[in-house]
């Protein structure tokens, strides 16, 4: 293959295999004059990797099926996550089940970029509010992983939980949080992470995708803005067959959860919950509310974004909880970010009045932020998810889960 020729992207069984054996660990028998004799690996009559002369085969392209060993020693080799040179000085987890071809190997390794390996750090304490939701979700997710001895027969755990609520309440927030506390193998999965333009491929994604998060049990499937995946089934006659195979692929595999043991739990988000197709909702067992922030919420967010600042004009906080009525999080933020910017844009006008350059190591520092700053963010930022909340909590009463005492 020349060099700026793309490297193979589909393989079948017997070029993965030659391919496989000649960078992992699998040497070629050498010729008299001691070049390979098999020194590259054919795909369509074009060659994938070029021989150094010394029985070794350099590769034009890293496969990713192999990033969880990168920083591993490399001392020997491996397949399919397990060793391959006949020391077992330890038994080590393959990175992937045993699969029945290449190809599903393929489609298991483009999700594996999915994965968030090391753990998203984000913790319960650093999301203000929403006592309920999290209550619901240590409940459903926290507690059947650290006291599986209850959670038996009857008390088997929920394996689908669904966050709606308005934009920017801290959904996605709340998932991270989960696979934080818990140490679970975090899937981070989106619609573009399971369509494929190539047919059939993206209910064999789906199934991969399930089958890798029983193999890492406990493991944590984050589906964002699964409305996007499965809206209504059949609505008009515009629907794609893809469409539809898709959607029943999904909803089987949620259905095999509830049949095995494995702690693989199914977390969605949607801020249109009410598009969802029915038999999700079904199996989506936790449907909770994360909801716009409640005024001690909003407190504490306007005073970790906007710390008092000693020795200055006190920030009105009051006014900034009585005057964000409807704001979410997000809405909360960027108009903090907007009160922050006040004073930096005088700065800046003086700067700009000046002739010179000034050096950086003597730039002035930022001045405080005033309550006229607030007040003219507040004019300048509006709230963007209040418009339909009450149809959530509509939804709520109909579907959602409560909390009794």
């Amino acid at each position: 293959m020349a060099d700026d020729e793309p490297a193979p992207t589909r393989w079948n069984f017997l070029d993965f295999k030659m391919f496989y054996d000649a960078k992992f660990g699998r040497k070629r028998p050498e010729s008299q004059n001691g070049d390979a004799a098999d020194g590259s690996v054919s795909n369509g009559g074009s060659s994938g990797s070029t021989s150094n002369g010394n029985g070794h085969v350099k590769n034009t392209s890293e496969m990713a099926i192999y990033e969880q060993y990168r920083n591993q020693d490399r001392s020997s080799a491996h397949t399919n996550g397990a060793l391959s040179n006949g020391i077992h000085n330890g038994l080590q987890k393959p990175l992937f089940p045993t699969f029945e071809s290449a190809e599903v190997l393929t489609l298991a390794e483009s999700l594996s970029r999915d994965i968030i390996r090391g753990s998203p750090d984000v913790k319960w304490e650093s999301i203000k509010g929403l006592e309920n939701a999290k209550r619901l979700l240590k409940e459903a997710v926290v507690m059947p992983i650290k006291y599986p001895k209850y959670f038996t027969g009857l008390l088997s755990p929920w394996k689908g939980i669904l966050l709606f609520g308005p934009p920017g309440t801290g959904k996605t927030m709340l998932a991270k949080a989960v696979a934080t506390e818990c140490k679970t193998t975090f899937f981070n999965i989106s619609a573009s992470s399971v369509v494929s333009k190539w047919r059939g491929d993206s209910e064999k994604i789906i199934k991969v995708l399930f089958d890798l998060a029983k193999h890492n049990a406990p493991s944590t499937i984050f589906l964002d803005e699964i409305d996007a995946i499965i809206s209504h089934r059949g609505e008009g006659r515009s629907e794609h067959e893809a469409s539809r195979r898709l959607k029943t692929e999904l909803l089987i595999q949620m259905d095999g959860l509830t049949r095995t043991n494995e702690l693989v739990f199914v977390l969605a988000a949607t801020n249109i919950p009410w598009e969802l197709d029915a038999a999700m909702l079904r199996r989506l067992e936790k449907r909770i509310l994360v909801p716009l922030p409640e005024p001690a919420a909003r407190r504490a967010m306007f005073e970790e974004l906007l710390p008092a600042q000693s020795s200055e004009e006190a920030l009105p906080y009051d006014l900034l909880v009585g005057e964000t009525e409807g704001y979410s999080g997000s809405d909360i933020r960027l108009l903090c970010k907007e009160a922050a910017m006040q004073p930096l844009r005088r700065l800046m006008a003086v700067l700009e009045h000046r002739q010179e350059v000034v050096p950086e190591d003597e730039l002035p520092q930022v001045g405080p932020i005033t309550p006229q700053d607030i007040e003219a963010a507040l004019k300048n930022t509006r709230p963007s998810a209040h418009l339909l909340a009450h149809r959530y909590e509509k939804f709520n009463e109909d579907y959602g889960s409560q909390i009794l005492q």
